[in-house]
Order: C-alpha cells, then sequence, then structure tokens
C-alpha cells in the first residue's frame, strides 16, 4: 500500500511530516527507538568527540527522507524558474548540502537561532517556512518571506529564530555572535549557529567575532560549512591550513561528516550543550554542493564530472537515508517513490500559487529601511503619496526623496538623552 499524506505546501516541515505517515509499512510507536552509527568517527580538537552511535525513530527517519526529498526537489525547480527568467538575480542552491540543514534542526528547538550566508533556501524550510513563502520571495513576490523585496539571498523567519539570510561573506558570523550574546544577557538556556563557507573562512571579522565569543564564553557555535569551493576556488589554494575545526585555536572544534543527517545531528547536540556550559566551538561540516557557485557558475570547469557524480553514488545524503529506511523495513521501494512523487506536486502547486501572488507596490521600495519616528525615514511621505493613483511612478519617487519639511526635522529631531 502506498503511504498517504496530506498537503506540506502551507505548513512547516517538522509539521507535516508529523502528520504525513499514517500508514507505513509496518506500524510502529512513538517509543521506538533505533540506533544508527555515523558513517565516519568524529574528530576532535581541544575536546572528546562525542558517540558515533545515534539513537533516533522510525518517524524520525521517515520525516528525514520526506523533508530532504522536498529540499532537494524545492532546488531543482528553483533551477528550472531561474533558467526561464522567473528568478532573478543572485540564485545559490543548496542540493547536495541538506544533511546539514536536516540534522540541525534535528538537535535544536525554534528558540535557538540559526543565521547563515546566501544559500539560504533549505534552512529557511527547516526552520518553519513554507514553499509558498519561498517560492514566492525567489520569484519576488510579495507572498514572500521576506515580502518580495529580499530574493534568494535574504530568507528571514525571525519567529523561527531563523535571521537570514545575508549576502556580504563572512558578515554574518558577527551577527551570529551578537544573537548569542542577547541570549547570555537575557539568561536564555539557547544557542546560536552561525554558519558560514569554506570561502569565508578567512575572513578578518570572523576572528573578531570568535576572540569577543570566547572571551564571554557567549553560546555560539561557528559551523563551517565545507563544501571545498569557495565559488570556484578550491580549498587547498585559498587557505594555507584548511582544517577548519581547529581555525579556533583556544576554541574546541569538530570535524564532522556533512552528508550524514545523523553525524550532524549528534554533533550539533554536542555543541549545544558545550556551548551552554563552556562557550564558543566550531563545527566543520565536510560537504558538498552539486551545483555551481551560482546560478551563473556551470560547476564542471573547476572540477570534473566524474567528482561530481562519484559524490553523488558514494555520499549523497538522501540515499543515505533512504538506505536506512529500507534496511529497517519501514517502507518499500515503491512507497518511497510515492513520498518523492507526492513531493514533486507539492512543489508544482506550491509554485502556481506563488506566482498568483502579485509583485510589491513601487512604494515598498522605501519601507522597512530606516527605523520610523526617528526623523530620517520616508515614511510619512509614503503615508502622503504612497496610493495617491494620479501620480506616476517617478512623480512619487520625486516626492518621497524630496526630504520633510524643516519643520517636521525640528519636531523628530533626536534628542542624544533618546539614544543614550
Amino acid at each position: 500500500m502506498a503511504l498517504i499524506h496530506r498537503s506540506s505546501i502551507l505548513k512547516p516541515l517538522s509539521t507535516a511530516a508529523a502528520a504525513s505517515f499514517p500508514s507505513l509499512r509496518r506500524p510502529f510507536s512513538s517509543s521506538d527507538t533505533i540506533t544508527v552509527e555515523t558513517s565516519i568517527p568524529f574528530t576532535a580538537h581541544n575536546c572528546d568527540p562525542p558517540s558515533r552511535s545515534v539513537e533516533t525513530s522510525p518517524a524520525e527517519l521517515m520525516s528525514f527522507f520526506r523533508d530532504m526529498a522536498t529540499m532537494r526537489r524545492m532546488e531543482i525547480a528553483a533551477d528550472s524558474l531561474y533558467k526561464a527568467k522567473l528568478i532573478r538575480g543572485f540564485c545559490h542552491l543548496y542540493d547536495g548540502q541538506e544533511a546539514v540543514a536536516i540534522g540541525m534542526e534535528a538537535a535544536i528547538t525554534r528558540k535557538d537561532c540559526i543565521i547563515t550566508a546566501y544559500r539560504d533556501h533549505c534552512l529557511f524550510l527547516g526552520r518553519g517556512g513554507t514553499l509558498v513563502e519561498a517560492f514566492s520571495e525567489l520569484m519576488g513576490r510579495q507572498a514572500g518571506c521576506s515580502k518580495g523585496k529580499g530574493g534568494s539571498m535574504h530568507f528571514y523567519k525571525k519567529e523561527g529564530g531563523f535571521y537570514g539570510g545575508h549576502g556580504i561573506v563572512g558578515a554574518q558570523v558577527p551577527l551570529g555572535i551578537g544573537l548569542a550574546f542577547a541570549q547570555k544577557y537575557s539568561k536564555e538556556d539557547h544557542v546560536t549557529f552561525a554558519l558560514y563557507g569554506d570561502g569565508a573562512a578567512n575572513q578578518g571579522q570572523l576572528f573578531e567575532a570568535l576572540n569577543m565569543a570566547a572571551l564571554w564564553d557567549l553560546p555560539a557555535i561557528l559551523v563551517c560549512e565545507n563544501n571545498h569551493y569557495g565559488m570556484g576556488t578550491a580549498e587547498w589554494r585559498a587557505a594555507k591550513s584548511p582544517a577548519y575545526y581547529k581555525r579556533g585555536d583556544y576554541v574546541p572544534g569538530l570535524k564532522v561528516d556533512g552528508m550524514d543527517a545523523f553525524a550532524v545531528k549528534q554533533a550539533c547536540k554536542f555543541a549545544k550543550e558545550h556551548a551552554l556550559k563552556n562557550g564558543p566551538l566550531i563545527l566543520e561540516m565536510d560537504t558538498y554542493r552539486y551545483h555551481g557557485h551560482s546560478m551563473s557558475d556551470p560547476g564542471s570547469t573547476y572540477r570534473t564530472r566524474d567528482e561530481i557524480s562519484g559524490v553523488r553514488q558514494e555520499r549523497d545524503p538522501l540515499e543515505r537515508i533512504r538506505k536506512l529506511v529500507l534496511s529497517h523495513d519501514l517502507a518499500t521501494e515503491k512507497e518511497l517513490k510515492d513520498i518523492e512523487k507526492e513531493v514533486r506536486k507539492e512543489v508544482d502547486d506550491a509554485i502556481a500559487q506563488a506566482k498568483e501572488s502579485p509583485m510589491p507596490e513601487p512604494f515598498e521600495l522605501f519601507t522597512n529601511v530606516y527605523v520610523k519616528d526617528f526623523g530620517v525615514e520616508m515614511i510619512w511621505h509614503l503615508e502622503q503619496i504612497g496610493k495617491n493613483s494620479e501620480l506616476c511612478f517617478l512623480e512619487k519617487i520625486q516626492l518621497a526623496t524630496s526630504g520633510p519639511t524643516r519643520h517636521q526635522k525640528k519636531k523628530n529631531r533626536i534628542s542624544p538623552n533618546k539614544c543614550f
């Protein structure tokens, strides 16, 4: 019998997955446990590595498969939309690296924070975002998670503990340390995962932020998603020491098989416990991207097709989960294919729904730029002219950028006492 699922287009992945498997090949209870071993041992720096034995459940295994299949299909669909010119600007795809997003989410809660660079679509889904929000944002529509104004590189979901989506290489790491500082200042029992790539690992601001985190014992985990190519530059061409988990020197580190969702889960659980007690830790996720750096990069000029196909055959994270599901007799090959067919339909339906969402209004160019009521924003003008249909777009721009009157400037002037 094929597995029966309800649509998850408008539901977060974890919520959808929890209700998606009412008829598995063999019934199981929520108390059933399965112990799996990570593909390879962890390599530790200045700490004792966690156990290779990881506890899971049939429900978690099945949700891993479905969620990973959804992420994979979403990224493949984004590739097609970009080539059809429905997605514009930069677009960085995550297929191949899904185990990092899946495993990390399984080890933490939504009260923990995640902040990353521009390869952010799948992390957004893991944090509770929906397919419609994702595709709407990719196509610059109002229903997008950033109201269609962020695009591929600037997904955001504050209520899910996801703080972006950042385009400046490495700049998200200091922001992540700031989130960890806020958590410690507020005496919260939560941590922040600040993700960056091997290409950003040589950024000076990363080391400055790490130094502050170590000085103040902040609950921060720096996660280097090492996919081995910074744009088109191999890691060995850019880094004298590509052992990124050791880069913290005095800060402990752990090297993890980032293509193994359960190794990621175990490492992130270990890192959270460590960070809450002892301060920061570095995780190096040994992973791989199938697409090029961005959609403008074919991804085959600096590496061979044999290399890419070799990783797909030997280390693909989705296939690893498929093999675990089959080996524990949780579903048949046909049932897993049925899940993938349904995922494809959900992605197609989400794309169709996203296309129905309108583009942002022109006056939205000026919203969410400055803080309200501090005398420097254009909100007052927009309220007067933003929806005036008698004005053309250029006339609205001219009026909006003319600035407030002298009387309004004086009224809204910031007092030094208001700042400090």
